[in-house]
């Protein structure tokens, strides 16, 4: 789990964002930066706008450590076709991502915790490994004692976000399939991302 679970209002007074577009963070309130009387926001170098255009993707999907965020960018070159729009796709295809996306909980976080405690099963098994890539076509489902939950209930019900359309979801039955990597047009982000200043930050 991110050891930033419980700081992760943090992460978005330090970008200066409402991250995940959520009625509770800070950014809604206050503005500026960290600290107690917040601090300065200098017009950013081209090393600065990159730097946190990776800040925002890295703290998106739940903080991802550097060096596995770094093998992400990796595989997405390996790849064939727009480098960026590579990234964005297998950052999507994470088991957690996945889990948020089709509503199960309210965030990400919570997405992470779930899966690290066994109650997401892909095509019937269970899977605790949150960085886990579904593939098209695979059911993703909560195990049924799930249901009750008010985590569940929370996320199933939040207005603050849809289900998107590559993905098709079912939560009486608390399963949903994955239907298609998505582009970065599909992908329902609050901000704006900019996965082409993330590969130029690594292209450096």
């Amino acid at each position: 789990m991110s050891n930033r679970v419980a700081s992760k209002h943090k992460i978005d007074r330090r970008l200066g964002v409402n991250l995940w577009g959520r009625a509770k963070s800070p950014i809604n309130k206050r503005q500026s930066g960290p600290g107690q009387h917040g601090s300065r926001r200098k017009k950013p170098t081209d090393f600065g706008t990159q730097l946190m255009a990776k800040q925002k993707l890295k703290g998106y999907y739940g903080n991802i450590g550097e060096k596995q965020f770094r093998k992400y960018y990796d595989e997405a070159v390996r790849r064939r076709g727009d480098t960026g729009e590579n990234l964005v796709g297998l950052l999507e295809r994470r088991l957690d991502a996945v889990i948020y996306r089709m509503k199960f909980v309210p965030t990400v976080f919570a997405a992470r915790q779930m899966v690290n405690h066994g109650h997401v099963l892909v095509n019937g098994a269970r899977v605790n490994i949150p960085s886990y890539q579904v593939k098209e076509g695979d059911v993703v489902s909560l195990k049924a004692k799930c249901k009750d939950w008010s985590l569940v209930q929370d996320g199933i019900h939040s207005p603050e976000r849809d289900v998107p359309e590559y993905l098709d979801v079912d939560h009486e039955d608390l399963k949903g399939s994955f239907i298609r990597t998505p582009l970065l047009a599909d992908i329902p982000y609050p901000v704006q991302m900019e996965p082409n200043l993330v590969i130029e930050f690594y292209s450096r």
